[in-house]
């Protein structure tokens, strides 16, 4: 695990634990820092980033449950980052890590862990089949490759690929998760599995904000690791967010 920045000085300051994305094919956590942590961190939380894929090879269900423990172990050492035994607690994630903090968010509804405040979900791939039409109309050919080896590398040639925590978009039942920040872009090629999983988990009572970023914002640069505008846009987005769940 690792911390973005330094601890949030603000007493009780969210605790946000991140995943990030590649796709499941990055190895291991690299040295360096993904702008979606530093934009979380400048809204005030403190960030943490789980290496799921350490151990996991990047495979369903180890990799979800080695984030899963991550989330447990946060859950009852908040005042080890700063925080304070209640201090809110979210998951995050873009990408394939958006589909890790979905599964986690789901676990944890499921094992009754009860104090996780919200699911922070950036353009996730959660649906296997990539059969959505903004996929379809994607020009990104290369992404489109990436992710198709990608699921298969996760699902272990099929591993998994029925089960609500490594297809989340798949779940028949999304009500008592935690509420939901969703965002993507108007150019993402994620862009309607992500608005389709949440408008399913908002017809299932769930809380959910779910912004669509204009085409300039840069929003698509997550998936090399690249900064920009959008990283604005999603501190602010977050701070809506943190102020909606508190309420």
């Amino acid at each position: 695990m690792r911390l973005y920045g330094e601890m949030a000085k603000a007493k009780g300051a969210p605790i946000v634990l991140y995943f990030r994305g590649d796709a499941f094919q990055g190895r291991a956590m690299t040295q360096a820092e993904r702008p979606v942590g530093t934009a979380l961190a400048a809204a005030g939380a403190t960030v943490v980033e789980a290496d799921y894929a350490r151990g996991s090879d990047n495979r369903f269900p180890q990799a979800m449950e080695h984030a899963f423990m991550a989330l447990a172990y946060l859950s009852t050492k908040r005042k080890l980052y700063g925080g304070l035994t209640r201090s809110p607690l979210f998951v995050a994630g873009d990408e394939a890590g958006g589909n890790i903090a979905a599964g986690v968010a789901l676990k944890a509804r499921d094992v009754q862990l009860g104090d996780l405040s919200g699911q922070i979900l950036l353009s996730p791939l959660i649906d296997p089949m990539m059969a959505s039409q903004s996929m379809r109309e994607a020009g990104e050919l290369s992404l489109r490759e990436r992710w198709a080896e990608g699921w298969s590398h996760y699902l272990q040639a099929g591993c998994g690929f029925q089960h609500p925590y490594a297809a989340p978009c798949l779940c028949s039942r999304l009500s008592g998760v935690a509420p939901a920040l969703v965002v993507t872009s108007q150019d993402d090629p994620l862009r309607d599995e992500a608005s389709g999983y949440a408008e399913r988990l908002a017809a299932s009572g769930v809380a959910v904000s779910k912004t669509v970023l204009p085409a300039r914002c840069g929003w698509t640069g997550i998936y090399n690791g690249a900064d920009g505008p959008w990283m604005a846009e999603l501190r602010e987005e977050f701070i809506r967010f943190m102020q909606q769940t508190s309420a």
